[in-house]
C-alpha cells in the first residue's frame, strides 16, 4: 500500500510540475501581451499628442508673426509719413495721428518676438518626435521579450499560438529612410 501511495505521490507531483510550467508559460505570456499592448497604446497616444498640438502650435506662431508684421508695419508707415512731412499742412492732414506719429518717431521698434515663437515651435516638434521614437523604441522592445517568451522551447509547448501569435515590431514606412528635403 505504501508503494501506491508513492506512485500516486510521484504522479501528482508530475502533473502538479506540469500544470505549474503551463501556468507560468501562460501568465508570463498574458503579462507580456498586456505590455505589449500598453507600449503600442502609449505610440498611438504620442501620435495623438503631436495631431493635437502641433496645429495649435503652428496656429499660434503665424498669428503672432501676423500681428507683429502688421505693427512693424504700421510703425515704418507711420515714421515715414512724419519724415516726408514737408509743410505744417502735411502734418495737418495726418489729423489724429499726429500725436502718435511723434511719439513713435522717439520710440524703439517694437521688438520682434516671432523668431522667438518659431524657436519654440522647432523644440516643440523635436520634442514631440523624440516622444514618438521613444514610444515606438519601448514597443519594439516590449515586442521582442513577448516574441522571446512565446517562442521559448518549453512556452512553445504550452502556449497556444492563435491566443498569443507572434508579433511585429514598429516598422517604418516604405521610403522613411531617404532623407527629406526642406523646402523653404
Amino acid at each position: 500500500m505504501k508503494k501506491s501511495y508513492v506512485i500516486f505521490a510521484a504522479i501528482g507531483g508530475l502533473i502538479l510540475i506540469v500544470f505549474l510550467m503551463y501556468y507560468n508559460a501562460y501568465s508570463g505570456a498574458v503579462s507580456r501581451q498586456e505590455n505589449l499592448d500598453e507600449k503600442w497604446n502609449n505610440v498611438q497616444s504620442a501620435y495623438q499628442r503631436r495631431a493635437d498640438l502641433i496645429p495649435n502650435l503652428i496656429k499660434t506662431v503665424k498669428g503672432a508673426a501676423k500681428n507683429e508684421k502688421d505693427i512693424l508695419l504700421q510703425v515704418t508707415q507711420a515714421r515715414a509719413g512724419i519724415v516726408n512731412a514737408k509743410t505744417p499742412e502735411d502734418l495737418e492732414i495726418m489729423g489724429k495721428k499726429i500725436n502718435t506719429a511723434i511719439n513713435i518717431m522717439y520710440e524703439a521698434y517694437p521688438q520682434i518676438k516671432s523668431t522667438e515663437n518659431f524657436r519654440d515651435l522647432q523644440t516643440q516638434l523635436e520634442g514631440t518626435e523624440n516622444r514618438i521614437k521613444t514610444a515606438r523604441d519601448e514597443y519594439n522592445q516590449a515586442t521582442k521579450e513577448y516574441n522571446t517568451h512565446i517562442r521559448g522551447f518549453f512556452n512553445s509547448m504550452f502556449i497556444n499560438h492563435e491566443t498569443f501569435p507572434r508579433k511585429k515590431g514598429f516598422s517604418a514606412d516604405k521610403g522613411a529612410e531617404k532623407v527629406p528635403e526642406a523646402d523653404f
